[in-house]
C-alpha cells in the first residue's frame, strides 16, 4: 500500500457494498486516493473504480446551481436556490390540495448514506404525508431480504465478518461475479483457496469469477431454484444431511422433504443443463467442508421467483447444518454501497426505521414519538418501486416525483415505458451532481454534494456501520441532500426537527431504530471511529455489536430457522419460436449501476466505452453475426442495438448485455418487469429475445462522446 498523502482523509469508496477503505487527499484540481490496510473488506486493495473515484469530483458537466424549466418545453436554466425550492413547495402544495397527499411521490437510492435514507423516509411520511416512497434497492436486494426474513427472522447480508470467507473450506457462489462487481472480494476467496479451500460457482456464463472456480455449474437462466432443490435431493439420497442440527435448530423439514423428493437428479439435469455428476460433486464438497458458505447474488435473486429461489438455497444450507455455526452459513452479496443500511431506515414503501413494518401499530407509535407527531399522520404502505414508476401520471397515481440518488431511466425494467411515465408528470424534481438520463427530463434539478463532500455513515455487506468523512467542501452553489430536505421541509411547514448535521441525524436514527430488528441505538460516530465500524444490532452503548447474529438462536419467535418448501416454476417468459434466445444482464468491471458516475471517468470509459452483446460463436454463426458488428436485440418490450462480442464463455442459447448505458444500447429496454409476488423484484436476469444482424462493424465512439 502506498503511503497516504499528507492531510489525507480516511473514508470509504463511493461504489459497491464492500465499502473499501481509502484515504483521499484533495487539492486544487487533484484528488489522490490510496487504499487503507485497516479495513477488513479490502485490506489494502482497491479496484479500478475505487482508484479513479476522485475524478468524479471534477467532472466537466458537474451541476453547480439549480436548474429549472420556466415553462413546459423550455430548456433547463439556472435559477437561485430560493426560486427552485419555492417552486417545488408551491407545486407540491398545489397538486396535493387537488389530488391528495399521494399525488406526490419520492424515489430514493441504495447509495444514500444512512442519514439521508432515514431523513428521506421521514420527509415523505410527515412533510409530504405520502405513502408513495420506494427506492432502487427494490431492484437489488429485496428478494434475498424477504427470504432471509422468512427463514431467519432477520435480513443481514453476510452471516459473519467478511474474513470468514477466507477461512472457509468451501464457498458456493450462485449468480455472483465478484471478480468484476467487487474485485477486492477476490482477496478473501484467494486466501481460502491458498489454504486448501474450494470455490463453486453457479452461473450461465463462465465469468471472470467462474473461471477461477474449482467447479462451474453452468445452468440455464432462470433454473437456479431447480438446481438448489436437486442438490438437496442428492444430499438426502447420499445421507449428507445434518439430522441433529435439523432436529435442534429448525422447523418445517418434513414438508420440504416431500417436495424435494420429486427433484431427482436426471430431472434436474434436464431442467438446468447441469450434469448430475457436477451437482453430486458440489453437494459432497459442501457437506465435507468443516466451514461451508452458500452465497447468492443478483443472478439468483432478480427473478420473478427470486424469493423462492433464495429460499431454496437457504434450505440447502440449513439441511447441511450451516447457518448459525461460526464460519459457515448462508449469505447474500449486497450490491449497492449502502444496500444494507439503505433498506433499514425508511426508504422502502412498507418500512419504518429499524426495519420495522409500517403497518405495525407499536412500530408506528415508537417512531411517531421520536418524530414528535401522532401515529395517525404516518401513512400506510405504498407502491413498490416498479409499480410506483408505472403509476406515475396515471389516473389515481402520483403526478409529481422527487428523485434522490437514482437514475431509473437507465436502471428500471421496461425502461422506455418508465421514461414515458416520467415525461407525463406535472412535476419531476431530481437531486444529482450531473445531468443523468433522468435529470435531463426533470423540471427542476437540484445540485447535490458528492460522496467526498459530506459526512455520513454506510452499512456494508457485513452489516458493519462505517464512517464516510468529508474530504472536500462542495463547490459554491451545491448543497447536501440533508440541506435540500430541510429546505423543502421548512417550506412545507413540516413538524419536528430537520437537522442538516449528519451526526445529529444519525443520533435521531438511533432513537427511531431502538427496539427494532435493525437497532442502531448503541452506535455513535465516536464508537465507529474508535472500533473501525460497529455491527448491528447494537441496542446500547455498552453492547459489543453483533458480527454473527445467529450463533445462539435465530431471530424468529421460537428461535428456530424455518424451512419453506418451494417449487421450480421457471422464468415468467420462456423462449419460443419468435423469441428463441435467453437474455441475461449484469455488470462489467469498469462500470457501476446506471453508469451515471463511471461513464464520466475517462480511464473507465477507455476500458469499457460502449454497450455490447455477448454471444457464443456457435449462436453467432447460426445468426450470421460477425465479431464487432452491430446486432439488434428485440424483446416483447422493445429493441436495443449494440456491438457483438463473441465468446465461448456463455451458453449458446443465451446472450448477455451490461446495463450501464442508456440510449439505443440500453439493456433495460428489453428486460421483463414481471414481479416476484413477495419482494416485488422485477425479473431482470432472464427474458426471451430475438437476435439479428443490424449492420457491419463500425468504428468505436470517442471515449466520452455524449457525456
Amino acid at each position: 500500500m502506498a503511503a497516504s498523502e499528507p492531510g489525507a482523509t480516511p473514508t470509504h469508496c463511493p461504489y459497491c457494498a464492500l465499502q473499501c477503505g481509502m484515504s483521499i487527499a484533495v487539492g486544487p484540481g487533484t484528488a489522490v486516493i490510496t487504499p487503507r490496510e485497516d479495513v477488513p473488506a479490502n485490506a489494502g486493495g482497491l479496484c479500478q473504480k475505487g482508484w479513479s473515484a476522485g475524478e468524479m469530483l471534477d467532472v466537466p458537466d458537474r451541476v453547480t446551481e439549480p436548474l429549472m424549466r420556466v415553462h413546459e418545453g423550455a430548456p433547463l436554466e439556472p435559477v437561485s436556490w430560493e426560486t427552485a425550492l419555492d417552486a417545488i413547495a408551491s407545486g407540491v402544495g398545489a397538486l396535493q390540495a387537488v389530488h391528495g397527499p399521494d399525488s406526490v411521490a419520492v424515489f430514493g437510492g441504495g447509495g444514500l448514506t444512512n442519514e439521508k435514507a432515514y431523513q428521506l423516509g421521514k420527509f415523505a411520511r410527515i412533510a409530504l404525508r405520502t405513502s408513495q416512497i420506494d427506492y432502487n434497492g427494490r431492484f437489488c436486494m429485496s428478494s434475498a431480504a424477504a427470504a432471509l426474513n422468512r427463514a431467519f427472522g432477520m435480513d443481514r447480508g453476510l452471516p459473519g465478518p467478511i474474513t470468514d470467507v477466507g477461512d472457509a473450506d468451501v464457498v458456493l457462489m450462485v449468480g455472483g461475479n465478484v471478480a468484476e462487481t467487487m474485485p477486492p472480494f477476490l482477496r478473501h476467496l484467494n486466501r481460502m483457496r491458498e489454504n486448501g479451500g474450494a470455490l463453486i460457482v453457479a452461473d450461465p456464463r463462465r465469468t471472470a469469477t467462474a473461471r477461477q472456480a474449482d467447479l462451474h455449474l453452468q445452468l440455464t437462466p432462470g433454473t437456479d431454484l431447480a438446481l438448489a432443490n436437486g442438490m438437496l435431493h442428492l444430499a438426502m439420497a447420499e445421507g449428507l444431511l445434518d439430522d441433529s442440527y435439523i432436529e435442534a435448530r429448525t422447523s418445517g423439514f418434513d414438508r420440504l422433504r416431500t417436495v424435494v423428493n420429486s427433484y431427482w437428479p436426471e430431472r434436474v439435469e434436464r431442467i438446468t443443463g447441469v450434469p448430475v455428476a457436477h451437482m453430486r460433486e458440489a453437494v459432497r464438497m459442501l457437506a465435507a467442508g468443516g466451514r461451508s458458505l452458500i452465497l447468492t447474488a443478483r443472478g439468483a435473486e432478480q427473478q420473478a421467483q427470486g424469493v423462492d429461489t433464495v429460499t431454496a438455497f437457504i434450505n440447502l444450507a440449513l439441511a447441511l447444518g450451516l447457518p448459525g455455526t461460526e464460519g459457515s452459513g448462508y449469505g447474500c452479496l449486497t450490491g449497492q454501497g449502502n444496500g444494507q443500511g439503505g433498506r433499514e431506515h425508511g426508504q422502502k414503501a412498507d418500512q419504518l426505521p429499524g426495519y420495522r413494518r409500517i403497518d405495525d401499530p407499536e412500530a408506528r407509535a415508537r417512531v411517531a414519538a421520536v418524530w414528535g407527531v401522532e401515529p395517525e399522520i404516518i401513512p400506510g404502505p405504498g407502491r413498490s418501486a416498479y409499480e410506483l414508476l408505472m403509476a406515475l401520471g396515471t389516473e389515481g397515481g402520483p403526478r409529481a416525483l422527487l428523485v434522490f440518488g437514482s437514475n431509473p431511466v437507465v436502471s428500471a425494467p421496461r425502461a422506455s415505458v418508465v421514461e414515458e411515465r416520467l415525461n407525463s408528470l406535472d412535476l419531476l424534481v431530481v437531486a444529482d451532481f450531473v445531468l443523468s438520463e433522468t435529470a435531463r427530463r426533470a423540471d427542476i434539478v437540484l445540485p447535490a454534494a458528492q460522496w467526498a463532500e459530506e459526512e455520513g455513515t454506510m452499512t456494508n455487506l457485513e452489516g458493519r456501520v462505517l464512517r464516510r468523512r468529508r474530504a472536500a467542501q462542495p463547490p459554491e452553489g451545491v448543497r447536501t441532500d440533508l440541506e435540500i430536505i430541510r429546505g423543502l421541509a421548512v417550506r412545507l411547514e413540516a413538524p419536528g426537527t430537520w437537522s442538516t448535521e449528519p451526526e445529529e441525524v444519525f443520533a435521531e436514527l438511533g432513537r427511531a431504530s431502538a427496539g427494532g430488528i435493525a437497532d442502531y441505538s448503541g452506535i455513535t460516530y465516536e464508537r465507529i471511529e474508535k472500533e473501525g465500524g460497529v455491527f448491528w444490532p447494537c441496542p446500547s452503548p455498552d453492547h459489543p455489536g453483533t458480527p454473527r447474529p445467529f450463533l445462539d438462536r435465530f431471530a424468529t419467535p421460537d428461535g428456530r430457522a424455518r424451512f419453506t418448501a418451494v417449487e421450480h416454476r421457471g422464468p415468467e417468459e420462456d423462449v419460443d419460436t419468435d423469441y428463441p434466445v435467453y437474455l441475461t444482464t449484469g455488470r462489467v468491471l469498469a462500470h457501476y449501476q446506471s453508469g451515471a458516475q463511471t461513464r464520466r471517468v475517462r480511464q473507465l470509459v477507455d476500458a469499457s466505452p460502449e454497450p455490447f452483446v455477448e454471444l457464443h460463436p456457435d449462436l453467432a454463426e447460426r445468426l450470421g453475426v460477425e465479431p464487432g458488428s452491430l446486432v439488434r436485440v428485440s424483446s416483447r418490450r422493445g429493441v436495443s442495438i449494440a456491438r457483438a462480442r463473441l465468446t465461448d464463455t456463455i451458453r449458446d442459447d443465451t446472450v448477455f448485455m451490461p446495463f450501464h448505458w442508456g440510449g439505443e444500447g440500453r439493456a433495460n429496454t428489453l428486460t421483463n418487469p414481471a414481479l416476484d409476488p413477495i419482494s416485488r423484484m422485477p425479473e431482470f436476469k432472464v427474458c426471451a429475445v430475438r437476435v439479428e444482424p443490424a449492420g457491419p462493424p463500425v468504428p468505436e465512439p470517442h471515449p466520452l462522446e455524449g457525456v
